[in-house]
């Protein structure tokens, strides 16, 4: 662990072994890890293996708390670095993570993500850093302004102590919003997920911690540990040191937590589960859309913000789910180093045929998929991958009544919604069914009618995304690459800027010097607004 600028080795080690080993030959490669962990195997005896790739230690309440302390003594420091020195620290980090970002591919990929989803991830990393998006974050933290008499300033300051708390799914990529925090000048303490803690610990110990010491930051300004999650954020709730928590998870225990943190006097930052929409018009781009459609499955599903059901409009219907079953067909699970593979191993499958069995009591047809596979693809009743499958849900009145379309999807499973309704009425019935999803990240709509892609824009309220014939996961500069309404960020959600969530508004004013020249308008004067004596009421005067 990283604690107030000093490695510390905790009370014990969690082992990273290779994905691949775990898919191949699942017991050997857990009793590997287990045997390592429990000291009755020595690291030495393995050397030679490649399957033991990191190792990450992890601690107890004390290691957390100094975490904590450190964090609160480097931000007396940090937060009053000037918006300049800030600049320089997030251009370092993104030339920093451009040159690394092989390695850091390489990593996801060790912990088992498809190389396509690992270069996918990065790609969101990096242009969350790039120099146009930093350049719109820091036009939004300062701003002055004259008037009778006063120079005025809007600033934005930083909370002070941010802890972060990754996701086991994709835990390095998400875990650098943190650095946003960072480059609002806050301190950090990240919790590193005990089962994925390679990617995290690859981000800041060998990335952002080196650009920190060379611009002198204080130790502690980046604190990294890991150990027991409830416990942790127990302790962080508790803590007087910590003023915000950013929250990544499933929505019934975030936003739990998010009461717990409101309670607290804590700011929750939440980043939980998405329920994405889909929805293709009946002039859309059908090749464009279907192959587009197929990002659903990425990761097996396993990712928040990958299309979780689709609206067909009924006049192109049969085309759109005949192309896209055609190319659904040729996902094929595989090994996270194969670079056609998208699928991730699924460990938590019984919700998948629940929800299966649900749609087919209500009469959809499943039209491809179903079953759970081997690494090979053919039906294993032990496999780690499901069939990316896909449902027909005819009409939109009664879809909201499945599982599969009113809850999020963590696992291969796309319904595809065919409208009834007439179409005179259809553009506004699918637009209150998007708006009333419960939860809220990304939206996408295909149509080339501007009447259509207006209505969308103007009466879309849901999510913090709305993407209209472009990519569903695809990143661009200044657009945040996270947060949404809801279910998915909370009663306070929205597109998430990590770095303008983890400060607050500040107002200045202050009187101009009487040296200074006199304006009609904006300039500042002596005598523009004197104060009355201690005691006396000001009388308001209104201009003309």
């Amino acid at each position: 662990m990283l604690i107030d600028g000093q490695d510390d080795a905790g009370l014990g080690w969690t082992y990273v072994v290779r994905a691949s080993a775990l898919i191949a030959d699942p017991e050997r490669a857990f009793n590997l890890k287990r045997g390592l962990e429990l000291g009755n195997i020595e690291l030495g005896e393995i050397a030679e293996n490649g399957d033991v790739v990191a190792r990450c230690a992890w601690g107890d309440k004390q290691h957390n708390e100094r975490a904590m302390a450190a964090a609160a003594r480097a931000s007396e420091t940090f937060s009053r670095f000037s918006l300049s020195q800030l600049r320089e620290i997030g251009a370092d980090f993104h030339r920093e993570l451009l040159a690394r970002a092989d390695e850091l591919v390489e990593i996801l990929i060790v912990e088992g993500h498809p190389r396509r989803l690992a270069q996918w991830e990065v790609s969101g990393v990096v242009h969350g850093l790039d120099e146009l998006t930093r350049e719109w974050y820091y036009s939004q933290f300062q701003q002055s302004f004259k008037a009778n008499g006063y120079d005025l300033q809007l600033v934005r300051k930083p909370d002070g102590v941010v802890c972060v708390n990754p996701p086991q799914n994709a835990a390095a990529s998400n875990s650098a919003m943190g650095s946003l925090a960072l480059l609002a000048g806050n301190t950090l303490v990240v919790k590193v997920p005990q089962g994925t803690p390679a990617g995290v610990m690859f981000v800041y110990r060998e990335i952002f911690q080196p650009v920190l010491k060379r611009h002198g930051a204080p130790t502690g300004t980046l604190n990294l540990i890991s150990g027991d999650t409830q416990r942790i954020l127990k302790q962080w709730l508790g803590s007087p040191h910590v003023d915000d928590v950013l929250f990544f998870g499933s929505s019934n225990s975030g936003l739990r937590f998010g009461s717990e943190c409101f309670a607290a006097g804590k700011k929750p930052i939440l980043e939980l589960s998405g329920n994405d929409g889909f929805l293709v018009w009946r002039d859309a781009d059908l090749d464009r859309a279907a192959q587009t459609l197929t990002e659903c499955f990425f990761g097996s599903s396993q990712i928040c913000m990958v299309p979780k059901y689709a609206i067909a409009h009924p006049e192109i219907a049969e085309q759109l789910i005949a192309k896209f079953i055609a190319l659904v067909g040729a996902i094929q699970p595989g090994y996270p180093e194969d670079p056609d593979v998208v699928l991730s191993p699924v460990l938590k499958q019984d919700q998948f045929f629940d929800f299966l069995s649900e749609a087919r009591e209500a009469g959809c047809p499943i039209l491809t998929g179903g079953e759970r596979v081997g690494v090979d693809g053919t039906p294993d009743p032990g496999g780690f991958f499901l069939q990316p499958t896909v449902i027909r849900v005819n009409g939109l009145a009664h879809a909201r009544e499945l599982s599969c379309v009113r809850e999020e999807t963590f696992f291969p499973m796309l319904p595809i919604i065919v409208p009834s309704e007439e179409d005179s009425e259809l553009l506004e019935q699918a637009l209150r069914f998007m708006n009333t999803n419960a939860y809220g990240l990304r939206n996408s709509l295909w149509s080339s009618d501007e009447h259509v892609v207006e209505a969308f824009i103007r009466g879309l309220s849901n999510g913090g995304l709305l993407k209209i014939n472009d990519s569903h996961i695809g990143f661009h500069p200044i657009l945040a690459t996270h947060g949404g309404t809801g279910r998915t960020g909370g009663p306070t959600g929205e597109l998430n800027y990590a770095i303008l969530r983890t400060t607050h508004l500040q107002g200045i004013s202050r009187a101009c010097s009487s040296r200074e020249p006199t304006s009609a308008t904006n300039g500042c004067s002596a005598r523009a607004h004197e104060l009355p004596p201690v005691g006396e009421t000001a009388s308001l005067r209104v201009p003309a």
